[in-house]
């Protein structure tokens, strides 16, 4: 891309150590609207104090249950929706309100991608039209950006003589996301959300939009946080995953701690629930039993302990912190039988399964 199609902003001036992206105590709580009789006013405790890192040209992968807040953690970090409290620095600068960077030079550098492949596009623009659209509105010229077009269909490996002057009706789902790709791209961002943007494909064209992903990622040196509920996908795509259970983080940690050494009695249910072509290892009963909690009126204590099979009365009181676990100071659970000052009788710096 040419270096003068977008206003030059400053990059890395931290250097590489610096985290891209700072997420702090993100807070979203939706009212609920209550009947005549109802006096107390209630939330959906959706985001309930997130906190996370994502290191330069890294994937941070973020899994859990429908419902956990997966996706509204990445609308709140893409400014889709405004939080209720909580910070973010990008790169060393607040956004906007916090006395840093502007919402419109926060975008630009941050693009996202959702499952949705056909409703992510406007079904009155051509390919074209669509991903020049954007560029246009940054203040690139007509044809600077019918040119950056051609390029970034070409590179997500879509002919633009063939499908630039198609719709998105006339696409399939594989194309429309590479396309939806190609728009992302097309701003030049350093960072990119893909909220669940393989789940609605077939696993061949799955497979070929991952390695795309991939590849794009190094040759632009991206950052991704990438949000699925598919444990195959994510340990294939990320460097570190962020496990969530009802609007909290319950384990964060490099990928191969996570999957090989998981601390927390949620994660190894989910893991568990992964179906497995060794008839030596399949799943016999369910991994987890019981409904979560309504997340209006939310449990005091640990949130899991309605479903844990090792839930004590601390778990009842108390609510866990983030500790680390094992000898690695990256990988974190927030699990009483991760803290030997807890009072859990299976208290131990090491969790078995």
């Amino acid at each position: 891309m040419n270096s003068n199609s977008f206003p030059a902003a400053p990059q890395d001036r931290g250097g590489p150590a610096q985290p891209l992206l700072i997420v702090r105590d993100l807070k979203k709580h939706f009212p609920v609207r209550g009947g005549l009789l109802t006096r107390k006013r209630q939330f959906v405790h959706a985001v309930d104090g997130v906190s996370f890192s994502v290191p330069k040209g890294k994937t941070l992968g973020i899994v859990g249950e429908s419902g956990c807040g997966k996706s509204t953690t990445a609308r709140l970090i893409a400014r889709l929706m405004a939080a209720d409290s909580g910070s973010m620095i990008f790169d060393g600068d607040g956004v906007e309100e916090y006395g840093g960077i502007h919402l419109k030079e926060f975008r630009r550098n941050l693009q996202m991608v959702f499952q949705d492949s056909y409703a992510s596009l406007n079904p009155r623009l051509s390919i074209t039209e669509t991903i020049a659209y954007g560029p246009r509105i940054h203040g690139v010229p007509a044809a600077e950006a019918n040119r950056l077009t051609r390029d970034m269909l070409a590179r997500v490996g879509l002919e633009p003589d063939q499908f630039g002057a198609r719709y998105p009706h006339e696409l399939s789902g594989g194309q429309r996301q590479r396309v939806n790709i190609a728009r992302a791209l097309a701003f030049d961002p350093r960072m990119v959300i893909l909220d669940e943007a393989v789940a609605a494909l077939d696993k061949s064209v799955q497979a070929q939009v991952l390695n795309l992903l991939q590849e794009l990622k190094d040759e632009r040196q991206l950052t991704y946080l990438f949000i699925s509920h598919d444990l195959h996908v994510v340990h294939y795509l990320s460097d570190h995953v962020m496990v969530m259970y009802l609007g909290e983080v319950v384990e964060t940690g490099p990928v191969e701690d996570i999957y090989s050494q998981a601390a927390h009695p949620y994660t190894r249910a989910l893991l568990s629930a992964v179906p497995s072509m060794d008839p030596d290892h399949r799943t016999q009963l369910p991994p987890l039993i019981g409904d979560p909690p309504n997340p209006i009126d939310l449990p005091g204590g640990c949130r899991f302990r309605g479903r844990c099979p090792h839930a004590y009365p601390v778990c009842e009181t108390q609510t866990p912190p983030l500790m680390a676990v094992g000898v690695s100071p990256h990988h974190l659970v927030a699990c009483h039988m991760n803290n030997t000052q807890s009072g859990h009788p299976n208290s131990s710096h090491e969790i078995s399964a």
